[in-house]
């Protein structure tokens, strides 16, 4: 007996041959998928890292753009204090009322300018009596002086400006020498 359904052995080796091939064709099909997956996460992670990237350098850029004109503005920002300072002693006994009102006057436009950098990021600061700190000031020379600790800012001969988080320009001071070592963080008042 015969069975009709059956199939000689040369089809059922051929659509056997065909079964692998096919289950080949998907193993490779996956494997192909799962790679192209794995690029598509990491282009999207790196569109995003570019993205941050992007937004942190327009960010600095707002802040950071105007230094090379912040500095420039600064030697306007020192000429004015040298003229209101040298004006002052030469003129502290003056009643001229015009003297005064010149005085008055170049003192209001000096205030004017610092609010014009401070609204732009720009902050000036004065470290009298603070521990030096060679990433925020630079030592001009150093004061002898027992009473004070050493490493201390014993005068500032200009005072030093941050734009946002970074050095603008260093405060010039001058540094106690000779006093016992100043404790890390402690600030010591040298106005009295």
């Amino acid at each position: 007996m015969t069975d009709e359904n059956a199939q000689p052995p040369q089809e059922e080796l051929a659509v056997a041959t065909e079964q692998a091939q096919l289950d080949e064709q998907l193993v490779v099909a996956m494997q192909e998928s799962v790679e192209l997956k794995d690029k598509v996460l990491r282009t999207l992670a790196e569109m995003e890292n570019l993205r941050r990237r992007t937004e942190r350098e327009v960010g600095d850029a707002r802040t950071y753009g105007i230094a090379s004109f912040a500095r420039d503005v600064l030697s306007i920002a020192d000429n004015m204090q040298r003229a209101l300072d040298a004006a002052q002693q030469e003129l502290s006994g003056s009643t001229d009322p015009g003297v005064k009102t010149l005085l008055e006057g170049v003192e209001l436009t000096e205030r004017e300018l610092l609010k014009a950098l401070e609204k732009n990021g720009v902050k000036r600061f004065d470290p009298q009596g603070q521990k030096f700190d060679p990433n925020l000031h630079q030592a001009m020379y150093e004061v002898p002086d027992a009473s004070v600790p050493s490493g201390m800012v014993m005068q500032v001969i200009q005072p030093g400006y941050m734009i946002g988080e970074r050095m603008l320009r260093p405060a010039l001071v001058a540094v106690s020498k000779g006093g016992a070592k100043a404790v890390p963080g402690a600030q010591q008042d040298t106005t009295a």
